[in-house]
């Protein structure tokens, strides 16, 4: 097995989160991990990468799957497709099963907003990882009985 499987799986699966934003959300903090922590690729062609993504037709972010080809070869590849759009995907699945049943619940964005808000203020975490907390925390009290 490829050396730079288990970095890329844990690597693109934090960018996965940081892109609920936006594909472009997740530019800065990906070149801090894929050119300056791992040196997967140089800077520049992050960016070749990231252009050809805006001009390709489909997801601009579909890019991601070049660097880890790169940086692990086919199985790389498959890897980061899976780490990088898997986690939204699965997000967005559990948030839209529970809607029907948040949306009777009136408090839910202010209770949702109030603790992240708390936790930030209380100790210094990664935003990212307060809106993974909160969809899970929303997936175990509002499962469907």
């Amino acid at each position: 097995m490829n050396s730079q499987i288990p970095a890329l799986l844990r690597v693109f699966c934090y960018l996965s989160i940081l892109t609920v934003g936006g594909g472009m959300a997740a530019f800065p903090e990906m070149e801090e991990l894929t050119v300056k922590v791992h040196h997967w690729l140089e800077f520049h062609q992050l960016i070749h990468l990231y252009s050809v993504g805006q001009l390709a037709p489909g997801p601009n972010m579909m890019m991601i799957v070049a660097i880890g080809d790169w940086a692990g070869g086919i199985l790389g590849a498959v890897v980061v497709l899976i780490a990088f759009f898997g986690p939204t995907a699965l997000l967005a699945l559990i948030i839209g099963r529970l809607w029907t049943k948040l949306e009777t619940w009136p408090w839910r964005t202010g209770g949702i907003a109030l603790s992240v808000l708390l936790i930030m203020l209380w100790r210094k975490i990664n935003p990212a990882l307060l809106v993974l907390g909160g969809a899970v925390v929303g997936g175990i009290v509002f499962m469907p009985k």
